[in-house]
């Protein structure tokens, strides 16, 4: 077998960042793994992330790249493989589960039905697509549907900048996040996750509630509940805000869209696949394993790359264009595997209130600005996306 290629440059400056979706296609296109300059090894075709995140024997979680335990970032399940991930995963499978959300439904259609009453009087004006629509939208009312108090959810932003920050690589973009001062920010997360600070009518409870049964440690149940708050509320309104601006850009699969809501969902997991809002995935490999020729090493730290595999043309039909009909059932979006996404039902379903209200009302959506990407290695996706919205009369 062929030892690992060298890839010529580091993908994780600043430049590499903005331009991620071209960085993340040339490694796939590079060969089927290449080293890093750290010597972690990327590998970003389809069959082969499939592979690798099916195989959790094989593509460990429990050392990842560039991981630190001593990090900010709530520790758990991320880092754990079967079967203490299956046990802990089962506690937010529960309190996740369509029929736990079922209440949930009218507290995002209601607060999406406001919001979209909202952004109205704003028609015609240029709208942040991100920071005015889906992430404030979602920073509203999540930590209503967890539980949460009211005080300090303004650290929201700066708990996702600390989170993501520290899944990355040392290097430019690293120091410079961690330059910030996120004291605050995790004074404000242990006061506010405490489950003597909850709702006992929020999903952060019922989280609780699986300590007091045992399942999981009232510590972890904390994290827990934290992990539910970062993941629901990133990669959600990344999604959201990518869906907002593919309609802008194939119009003629918005009109589609709004001629048959029904897509929507599929709509949802397109925005998901045309630009995943997580780069890759980090693992160890336990054994010696084969990538098409070329051996990773036992031992090896690895990254599977989601957003480069679902653009491979080797599996998929013009994998450019944003197809709200496109099969996606193998889409790497939500993950796959035991570590698929534990809060796929819950960002489906804001997702469904949110851009469903949108959908109804908003007759089209225009592109008024430059694209600003969200400047964090491994999280993807737009920090900030002018448009206009035209709405129905």
């Amino acid at each position: 077998m062929k030892e690992v290629v060298l890839f010529p440059y580091d993908i994780f400056t600043p430049d590499a960042v903005r331009n991620a979706r071209a960085v993340d296609d040339e490694v796939r296109e590079f060969a089927p793994a290449v080293r890093l300059h750290d010597g972690t090894v990327m590998i970003a075709r389809h069959k082969d992330v499939t592979a690798g995140l099916l195989d959790w024997q094989t593509f460990s979680s429990a050392s990842r790249p560039w991981h630190d335990p001593n990090s900010p970032r709530p520790e758990i399940l991320l880092t754990d493989d079967p079967p203490r991930h299956t046990q802990v995963r089962k506690v937010v499978q529960d309190a996740l589960s369509p029929r736990a959300l079922e209440r949930t439904k009218l507290v995002f259609q209601q607060a999406a039905e406001e919001f979209v009453a909202e952004l109205r009087e704003r028609e015609g004006e240029v709208v942040d697509a991100v920071g005015e629509i889906t992430q404030a939208f979602i920073f509203r009312v999540l930590p209503d549907v967890l539980g949460l108090p009211k005080e300090g959810r303004h650290h929201m932003h700066g708990f996702s900048q600390m989170v993501w920050a520290t899944m990355g690589p040392p290097g430019e973009l690293f120091d410079e996040a961690m330059q910030a001062d996120f004291s605050a920010v995790i004074e404000w997360l242990g006061t506010a996750c405490d489950r003597s600070a909850l709702d006992p009518e929020g999903i952060g409870e019922t989280i609780f509630q699986a300590a007091d049964r045992g399942q999981v440690t009232m510590d972890e149940a904390k994290l827990l509940l934290q992990t539910i708050l970062s993941a629901g509320a990133d990669t959600t309104y990344l999604t959201m805000a990518n869906a907002i601006r593919a309609w802008a850009l194939f119009p003629e699969q918005y009109e589609k869209l709004r001629a048959d809501p029904k897509l929507l969902r599929n709509a949802f997991d397109e925005s998901l696949r045309w630009d995943s809002p997580s780069r890759m995935a980090g693992r160890i490999a336990t054994r010696d394993v084969e990538i098409d020729g070329y051996l990773v090493p036992a031992g090896t730290r690895c990254g599977l790359m989601f957003a480069a595999a679902n653009r491979d043309p080797r599996y998929w039909s013009d994998p450019e264009k944003y197809d709200i009909t496109r099969d996606n059932k193998h889409s790497l979006g939500w993950g796959y595997g035991v570590h698929g996404c534990v809060g796929r039902t819950l960002a489906q379903t804001e997702a469904q209130a949110f851009l469903g209200a949108l959908v109804r009302e908003v007759a089209a959506f225009e592109i008024a600005g430059e694209y600003q990407p969200w400047m964090t290695t491994v999280g993807h996706g737009p920090i900030s996306q002018p448009v206009r919205l035209t709405f129905s009369q």
